[in-house]
């Protein structure tokens, strides 16, 4: 039963059935046709959300049961959302056609590359909670397949523990969905700006449904990496393939942000949770991870997983943001979800670059290794500077906004301590980030310059990490456009 705008469905289906295609295909055979395969279906896909993925597009697919619908539609966060996955799905697809040249079992990669897209897109135009997590427990089980990709006993342990932590999250977040149901009188649970619950239903059950909230927000925010249900992101990461890594930690973490906004602004609705225990226990958890992840990070000898680690802190500025349930705050929170993707993705691309040409894996090995990589290194050191927090890059401004929201919250004692564990992560941002780029470009005389020959990455590698360098910084001196489109969400919840 199609009842709506049946183009919609072109951005989710595309890629799903394009996977399946490939994999089946006995023409598409190589790894260079079929990354370009990936490459050009991914292009395709972001091509039609310009024409059939619009705010206010809607689709009812079929009824699921009496009342309760498999629906989409776009509304202005949805297609943010939509639209950044799709730009980082491509950039990760063109990286790969040079990353993948020695690795096995391509076909199978990029199968679950475009599947697993087309789940992401899902969870980005799911109308309302039922849709969201049918394409939220898809999305995992497609993703799997990329971090066990190597298939070695470290990778396939990841896979399963990004697997159980997974799972074990969703069916949290479901059995909140299942306990929302009792307190609307739209069975599909449709997503509402401001919240679908029922006030007489809900009356005299507001504990209940205020402990289940928190069971939401802890199950969601796992995908997100927020304590305690982070354990699988250090564990995942470093064992991916570099652009699998990358759209891992840039996009498919925040379909966890995604998801605890459905449910806070759209489900229970922002002033069912403000001023209340559920608030406090959130924005405490949110700055125990901030701080966590840092000093985790700052700690950790191993490249990719010290950037593993950045990303759990990192989300957690998003979670705070939005735990607060302030304008301002959500205003730092949204830029972030896109700043960080940027700076993030740029990061863990450099990082495989590094690992591509060296084999090296370990902070202490990569002394000189600027001379070699010029323009890898230089792109690090611009995500650096960008996820630091440093005028005029774009992550000062989201990092700005949410300080602001927390000092104008008043809420006590957290209007001065989120500041200050946002400034202390931020040094600590520095101090794991920037020694990298020092002793690359200055190792002083423990490198032998004579014996260095600058052989950089290939082209395809080089240019998402330029592309997203540059973007962290035009985002932070050209702010307003993408700010006009942030406050007509914000202003929609509050």
């Amino acid at each position: 039963m199609l009842k709506g705008d049946s183009t919609l469905l072109i951005p989710i289906l595309l890629p799903m059935l394009a996977g399946g295609f490939l994999y089946l295909c006995p023409w598409i055979k190589g790894r260079k046709r079929e990354t370009i395969y990936a490459f050009m279906i991914v292009f395709i896909t972001l091509v039609s959300s310009f024409f059939f993925a619009h705010s206010g597009h809607e689709l009812i697919l079929f009824e699921l049961m009496d009342g309760v619908n498999i629906y989409f539609k776009i509304d202005k966060l949805g297609r943010m959302f939509l639209l950044l996955t799709e730009f980082m799905w491509l950039l990760s697809a063109n990286y790969s056609e040079v990353y993948l040249k020695h690795e096995e079992h391509t076909k199978r990669y990029n199968m679950f590359f475009l599947i697993s897209l087309g789940s992401v897109l899902g969870i980005s135009c799911a109308g309302n909670m039922i849709t969201m997590y049918l394409f939220y427990e898809w999305m995992a089980l497609s993703l799997v397949a990329l971090v066990l990709h190597t298939q070695t006993v470290d990778a396939i342990g990841a896979g399963l523990k990004f697997l159980f932590y997974s799972i074990a999250g969703a069916l949290m977040g479901f059995a909140g969905i299942a306990v929302l149901a009792q307190f609307t009188r739209n069975p599909s649970m449709d997503f509402q700006a401001g919240g679908f619950l029922d006030g007489d239903l809900l009356a005299g059950h507001e504990t209940f449904l205020l402990i289940m909230t928190l069971f939401m927000i802890l199950g969601f925010g796992c995908k997100a990496g927020m304590f305690p249900l982070h354990g699988w992101l250090p564990t995942a990461h470093p064992v991916a393939p570099a652009p699998a890594s990358a759209i891992l930690s840039g996009n498919v973490t925040k379909t966890g942000i995604l998801a605890v906004m459905r449910v806070v602004y759209y489900g229970v609705g922002v002033d069912f949770i403000k001023n209340t225990w559920v608030q406090t226990t959130w924005i405490i958890l949110a700055l125990i991870t901030i701080f966590m992840g840092s000093m985790l990070a700052y700690k950790e000898p191993d490249l990719k997983k010290r950037l593993a680690y950045s990303t759990i802190s990192n989300l957690s500025y998003i979670m705070l943001g939005l735990a607060l349930c302030h304008p301002i705050a959500m205003m730092g929170a949204l830029m972030h979800v896109v700043f960080h993707s940027i700076a993030k993705n740029t990061l863990f691309l450099t990082a495989g670059s590094m690992i591509y040409r060296t084999g090296k894996h370990r902070v202490e090995e990569l002394v000189g290794i600027g001379k070699r990589m010029p323009v890898t290194m230089w792109g690090y050191v611009m995500a650096s500077l960008t996820l630091i927090g440093i005028p005029p890059t774009s992550a000062f401004l989201s990092k700005w906004f949410l300080a602001q929201g927390a000092m104008e919250s008043q809420i006590f004692g957290i209007w001065w301590i989120a500041p200050v564990i946002l400034l202390l992560s931020a040094l600590l941002t520095a101090g794991y980030l920037l020694p990298i780029a020092m002793k690359a470009f200055f190792p002083g005389n423990t490198v032998d310059y004579g014996t260095y020959t600058k052989k950089d990455v290939a082209l395809a590698m080089k240019e998402p990490v330029v592309l997203c360098a540059v973007l962290g910084v035009l985002f932070g001196l050209y702010p307003k456009p993408f700010m006009d489109l942030l406050e007509a969400i914000i202003w929609e919840v509050f």
